[in-house]
């Protein structure tokens, strides 16, 4: 079952020779090393690049633990180099070579070289490489597969490909499993065999079943705005567990970041025009895996539509705010008080702003009223869209608010300026 990934494929195309190291990053098994090993090197064949000028190190096979040595790297990749033409150097998951950096400064010394590397934390992303390079790295930052990636192979029609969708995700590898069953219990599998584990070997860990127990509040309160103070609060009422303070929680943020499992969005103060300190929302980069931490009890479509507008929206390449609209109002006996409204997205990218509301459902005029009114008292002339679960055709208010069903959204690249 071949997938294409066209939209991370372009991006490393347009960055061919432009003397950076390009970085796949990304959730690990959400198609890292499929895009590097097989997507990108059969775009090089096809384009004329002998395979002799291919240089694959892949240290996920075992047979390449010796490329862990950066001298036995380095003398491997001399020995293919035996003209002047251009080579393509391959690593997948870089980050297993010691003293990795270095190895990639010191490859990036020679003229005629194009590197391509992926890694599964972002930790060596930002602090070293970023730092190390000083602009001369590119990041590719890889999601999960799309809707429309996950519908061009998807058996059946698109509303049940959805529900599947949003039970269970958009790992390539769910595709391989036919029923439930299998796919909820491999999805429990790699959420302790691989990405616990991986945090677990990276991370001194004091309180393991806090952590756990954090990750489990983190996915059942998608869409709620929330701070490490606020969630060491909530601690305290639970049994079995410790109080922790907000600094070690929000050490666990950070390292559940890194691992690209969450994803935080901060919130915007869209007449003000600046950002608020706290709180912030969380949102996971694969459903499924949020879905597992809780055994598939809480499948709100609400909350996991919101978690999948933003995840799309990302993939799109916008940066996502959760937006807030400062109001003053009359209350019942004629005193104005502060008051706000919340837009759930405000999305960016160059020169480019919508606004976005995520309604399930709208049965009501009441309801959505509700939904537009935060929208309605924005008061500039960037678009504005509910994206509704309802089986609804594209309409466009009075106001030149516009509402679209969830899959005109998702299949769509150019969905928002319909």
């Amino acid at each position: 079952m071949k997938i294409e990934r066209q939209i991370y494929l372009n991006q490393l195309i347009s960055a061919q020779g432009n003397g950076s190291i390009k970085i796949i990053s990304g959730l690990r098994r959400c198609g890292k090393s499929y895009m590097l090993k097989t997507l990108f090197r059969s775009y090089l064949l096809d384009n004329g690049v002998d395979d002799s000028h291919i240089i694959l190190i892949d240290l996920e096979n075992w047979r390449f633990k010796d490329f862990k040595s950066p001298d036995y790297l380095l003398d491997y990749v001399d020995s293919k180099m035996i003209d002047t033409e251009i080579y393509y150097i391959l690593i997948d998951e870089v980050q297993k070579v010691d003293e990795f950096v270095e190895v990639l400064a010191t490859l990036l010394l020679k003229e005629n070289v194009e590197i391509y590397v992926t890694g599964s934390n972002s930790k060596f992303l930002s602090s070293d490489i970023a730092t190390d390079f000083r602009g001369r790295s590119d990041e590719i930052h890889m999601y999960p597969l799309s809707f429309s990636e996950f519908l061009s192979v998807y058996d059946g029609n698109e509303n049940d490909a959805l529900l599947e969708y949003m039970n269970y995700g958009g790992l390539p590898q769910i595709l391989l499993y036919k029923d439930d069953v299998a796919k909820a219990g491999f999805l429990r599998r790699i959420y302790r065999t691989v990405y616990l584990k991986d945090i677990y070997e990276r991370h001194n860990i004091e309180y393991l079943a806090e952590f756990e127990e954090l990750i489990k509040v983190i996915a059942s309160s998608i869409g709620s705005l929330t701070n490490p103070n606020k969630l060491a609060n909530s601690f305290k009422s639970k049994k079995n567990v410790k109080d922790i303070t907000d600094k070690t929680i929000a050490s666990y943020l950070k390292y559940l970041s890194d691992a690209f499992l969450i994803e935080s969005a901060e919130q915007y103060d869209i007449k003000g025009k600046n950002y608020i300190d706290s709180p912030m929302k969380y949102y996971f980069q694969d459903l499924g895996l949020r879905n597992s931490v809780l055994s598939f009890r809480q499948i709100e479509e609400t909350h996991l539509m919101e978690n999948l507008i933003f995840n799309e929206l990302k993939i799109r390449g916008f940066l996502v705010d959760v937006g807030v609209v400062p109001m003053r109002i009359r209350n019942a006996e004629g005193v104005q008080q502060r008051s706000s409204y919340e837009v759930d997205f405000v999305a960016n990218k160059g020169s480019q702003r919508y606004y976005i509301q995520s309604a399930w459902r709208m049965p009501t005029e009441e309801k959505a009223e509700q939904e537009t009114r935060s929208l309605r008292s924005i008061g500039d002339s960037f678009k504005k869209i509910i994206i509704t679960g309802e089986n609804t055709l594209l309409k466009r208010d009075e106001y030149g608010i516009t509402t679209m069903n969830i899959i005109q959204f998702l299949k769509n690249p150019n969905s928002l300026d319909l």
